[in-house]
Parts: C-alpha cells; structure tokens; sequence
C-alpha cells in the first residue's frame, strides 16, 4: 500500500470545467450558481431557506446575531468542538458556556445542558460531532419551554438526520461547512437554513454590509440603502459552482460514506482498546471516529503504514488559554470531554477510499490492539 489519504475531495473534471468558464466570464459573485446552490440545499435539507455564506464560522456568527444575543448573556455550547462554535457566540459581546459530552460520541445531551443553565442562558449551540445526531427533539422541547435560542452546527453533518428530519431544521438556524475535509467542498465555504423567513431575511441582509437590496432588486446599478451594521460574509460564484455539482451527487456520496462505516464497524468490532460509536443509518459519517488508549502510539504507527489520520478534536475549548484564562475556568472543568479529547482519533472516510485501503486500515489497528 503506498499511502492512504486522511481526505479526497469529490471534484470531477466537468466540475473544474465549468468553474473554469465562470473564471473566464468574469462574473465571479452575485452569479447563477449561488441561486442553484442554494435551492439545491433547501430541496436537500427540505429547509424553507438556505444562505451562502463565506464559511460555517460565519454561519454561526450571522445566527448568533439574527438571534440578538449580545453582553450579559450566556450561551451553551460543547467543550469538544471547533473553536469557531464558541467564537461566534464571543463575536456578539455575549459569553460561551462549556457544556460536559458524552464520552464516545462526543455530543452534548440535555443532562450536561441543564447543569449550565442560568437565568442569563439565552442560547444553546448544538454540535452533531463527526456527523453524528445529537438527540436534538428534547433538547428543542426544553429550549421552547425555556424561551432559549438554539442553533445547530451541522460543520459535520451534511446527510446527518434525526428522525428522518435533517439536522438543521430543529433549531432556529443550522450552519454547514464546506471545508476541503468536509463532504462537499469549495474551498472555503458554507451555508444557513432556516425556518423562519425573518431570520433569513435578516441574515441575508447581515451577509452583505446590511445592504437592503441584492443586485435583482435594484431598479438602478448603485442605488440601494443600508439600514443596519452588516458584513461581508458571501460566497464567490466559482465556489458555489463547485458546491451545487457536489451536491447534485451526494446521494451517491452518503451511500459510499456509509458502506465504508459499515465495513469499519465490522472489521474493528472485535478489536481490544478500541471502541466506536455503534453503527447508525442516520449518521453522514464525515469521518470514521473511534477511540482508544495510548493514543500517540496509535497515530505514530499508523503514520508509519503510511495511513493518515485526524483528531476532531485533541482539545476542549475550556482548556484552550483564551477560554482558560478569560473565565478562570476550573481545571477539570467537564471530565467526558477530556476523556474524549485525549482519545479520539478521526479514520478516513470518503467515496474514493477503496475496499483494499479499509481493510488495510483496519488490519494495521488490529495488529497493534494484539501487541
């Protein structure tokens, strides 16, 4: 085997194609591709509304705008996340709360959640981890009861659903990623759905310098107003090229992502100091997590059988020193996410990785679990 890849993007040469005749045309942004793109994803998502925007880090931050939050309150978020979740709740001036995990899928539950709540709680943040449903209907029952706003972050769950609903519908706003990793990718990228028309209109609006008319809308070239603070958080139309003809295969995509899991969970059942989330049709499976002791030896044996690997992630933000030192975090704040950091390691998980590279994959983990 020469080498097995941690991430393939799947881009195909029409893709590059067409994205060349856009270059060419000059129209880079405000283009078609952003309109199919986006209808594209609400027809996916079965979402009423979908926004393009630069990355799921800004997703996440026009939401937490949308949604008010500001200083003095307090947002929940998981202590095993990316960082870009708690910075979009700082971006607002409002406070982001760690919430403990569980500690093999790594997502947040309403039992964690309840220890956080005060009476500044406004919003919670969910994480679906490596592509993983949180149990999301009594999390969205508790936060109705409890007035909270609640976002989803989706960054891993594209093709993720909870009950035959995607991930992304339960929450006032859902935020994808569409990162060279992930299972559609544009380079830098990512999206908002939503529900709620006054939700997407105030996103849309925020996305682009609080600018009230698009380009459509404009009777006159130039002529438009602005009527709040905004940013410019779009995305460029060669992108959208490249998300929209991703998407218009990712059924096939999901099907080849879940065999592999499927062959994953067979060959490394059986696998001492291994252990894994069970195996759920529900569950895009973005990577392959699984768990273990003695981590590094594991990464640095792998590494050496040329098998390339990740960690989602190898930190929880409460120990990240911004964090740490800003709120004099305590320092065995949430024990399941320390656990859980210290031993996640992320297989790849991808339509171009082959039946041979699995079973070789496997096959190196099992002979290091029998040494």
């Amino acid at each position: 085997m020469k080498k097995v890849e941690f991430s393939k993007q799947n881009i195909l040469p029409l893709d590059i194609k067409e994205v060349s005749k856009i270059i060419k045309s000059g129209w880079l942004t405000h283009g078609k591709y952003t309109d199919l793109f986006e209808k594209e994803l609400r027809k996916y998502t079965k979402a009423k509304y979908s926004i393009l925007v630069s990355s799921c880090t800004a997703g996440l931050h026009l939401s937490c705008l949308a949604m008010g939050f500001k200083k003095g309150d307090e947002i929940i978020v998981p202590d095993m996340t990316h960082t870009a979740t708690a910075h979009a709740v700082e971006y607002t001036g409002a406070k982001a709360v760690f919430a403990d995990v569980d500690p093999i899928t790594g997502n947040t539950n309403l039992n964690y959640i309840k220890r956080k709540i005060t009476n500044k709680t406004k919003g919670i943040i969910l994480v679906h981890m490596s592509g993983i449903p949180c149990q999301i209907e009594e999390i969205t029952k508790f936060c109705k009861v409890k007035r909270i706003k609640l976002i989803e972050d989706c960054a891993h769950a594209l093709g993720s659903t909870y009950k035959r609903k995607h991930v992304g519908n339960y929450g006032q706003t859902g935020c994808f990623s569409f990162y060279p990793t992930k299972q559609i990718a544009t380079g830098e990228g990512g999206a908002v759905i939503t529900n709620d028309k006054q939700i997407f209109l105030k996103i849309k609006r925020l996305k682009a310098f609080g600018i009230d008319k698009d380009l459509k809308e404009r009777k006159k070239a130039g002529v438009y107003d602005v009527k709040s603070l905004g940013y410019n958080y779009r995305m460029t139309d060669f992108q959208a090229a490249l998300g929209f003809f991703q998407l218009k295969r990712y059924k096939k995509n999901l099907i080849k992502r879940k065999k592999i899991a499927k062959k994953f969970n067979k060959l490394l059942l059986k696998t001492k100091n291994i252990k894994f989330p069970k195996y759920s049709n529900d569950n895009s499976y973005f990577i392959f997590p699984i768990l273990c002791k003695n981590r590094d030896n594991v990464l640095k044996f792998l590494k050496k059988n040329k098998i390339f690997t990740s960690i989602h992630y190898a930190t929880p933000l409460s120990k990240m020193s911004f964090y740490k030192k800003k709120y004099k975090l305590k320092l065995n704040l949430n024990k399941n996410s320390l656990i859980y950091a210290k031993s996640n390691i992320s297989l790849p998980n991808y339509p171009k990785l082959s039946n041979l590279e699995v079973e070789y994959i496997c096959s190196k983990i099992n002979q290091l679990s029998k040494k």
